[in-house]
């Protein structure tokens, strides 16, 4: 069995967890100053209030998986992203902080600066989070020991910039869908009325963006010469985003909320065929950081498997379990935010 392979599908199926999980309360906390009144901003918030912190595990799980089994990726992606990954941690910070705090306090003043704090949040997060994954696509200049050899202005660069603002547009469209299944009355009406401007963001993003890539960046497309049957999801990705004004369009948010999923599990595919064998892909004329060259032992690999068989079974099991419990529309109880 490759070890080095099965790892590096194990990170891409916690990449697409979290990218789905917390998507949508990212998308969520894109939205939220679109919510004029208190009691709404409220139900907003409840919507995620058991949900978040849970979801937030896929990406601690994901931290822990890279660095235990890609040493040498780990230290070059958070030296080289060292300035974003603190933005990133501020950013989850001040998320939870804003959630715990807006309701200690029910001055209006008080509640609108957490409002403002919650959004600047997950805005910051999901833009920096697209605007690294867009840098590791396309790749970065490595030095002959595997460092990171370029500027943080490098790293604003137009391809990067136009991933990062794919990925608010489709965090904001599938939290807005998340909503809809969440809310009811006045409030759900509202926010149906924002997923076609929402969706309609994603697909011009999602097409300029596709269209930047094969101009730009024709090293996307290599692997598929080796497994051609990659090109089925291709096709299904575009399907399922077709799908989502459609499922809308029929009164059924559940199905559209699948088809959002399956649109992120698509695009998080693709981008791991992408990159695929190399974590950290340089630019320069040294050596990227792949599967192989920048793996722990195979002894390592060997146990951290063991782990990964009692502890991903427990995540997704524990994932269940909440949404299970939180299932239906939200309410406003004694101990809501």
């Amino acid at each position: 069995m490759d070890l080095n392979l099965v790892w590096f599908v194990l990170l891409g199926v916690l990449l697409m967890g979290y990218a789905i999980l917390d998507g949508f309360d990212l998308g969520v906390g894109v939205l939220h100053l679109f919510v004029r009144k208190d009691h709404e901003r409220r139900l907003v918030l409840n919507s995620i209030g058991p949900l978040w912190d849970g979801n937030e595990v896929w990406l601690v799980t994901f931290g822990g998986a890279l660095f235990a089994a890609f040493p040498e990726a780990y230290a070059t992606i958070l030296s080289g992203f060292y300035f974003p990954v603190m933005i990133v941690l501020l950013g989850l910070i001040g998320r939870a902080v804003s959630l715990e705090f807006r309701s200690k306090v029910k001055t209006p003043r008080w509640r609108r600066y957490w409002d403002a704090s919650f959004f600047l949040s997950s805005f910051t997060v999901t833009f920096v989070f697209g605007v690294a994954l867009g840098n590791i696509i396309e790749g970065v200049p490595l030095d002959a020991d595997g460092e990171y050899a370029g500027t943080l202005s490098m790293l604003l660069n137009p391809f990067a910039l136009s991933v990062g603002a794919l990925a608010v547009a489709g965090a904001a469209m599938h939290g807005a869908i998340y909503l809809f299944l969440k809310t009811e009355g006045d409030l759900q009406a509202r926010v149906q009325g924002w997923i076609p401007k929402a969706f309609g963001a994603f697909a011009a993003l999602y097409l300029g963006v596709s269209a930047l890539a094969l101009y730009t960046q024709p090293h996307l497309t290599d692997n598929f010469a080796d497994l051609p049957a990659a090109w089925v999801v291709v096709a299904l990705n575009v399907l399922a985003v077709a799908n989502i004004p459609r499922a809308i369009h029929l009164g059924r948010p559940g199905y559209a909320f699948v088809s959002s999923s399956c649109v992120i599990a698509a695009l998080t595919f693709l981008a791991m065929m992408a990159i695929f064998p190399n974590l950290v892909r340089s630019t320069t004329e040294h050596a990227s950081l792949s599967i192989y060259s920048a793996a722990s032992s195979q002894a390592t690999l060997r146990l951290m498997g063991i782990i990964a068989l009692i502890g991903m079974p427990l995540v997704a099991t524990y994932t269940a379990i909440v949404y299970w419990v939180f299932r239906g529309k939200v309410k406003l109880g004694e101990n809501a935010y």
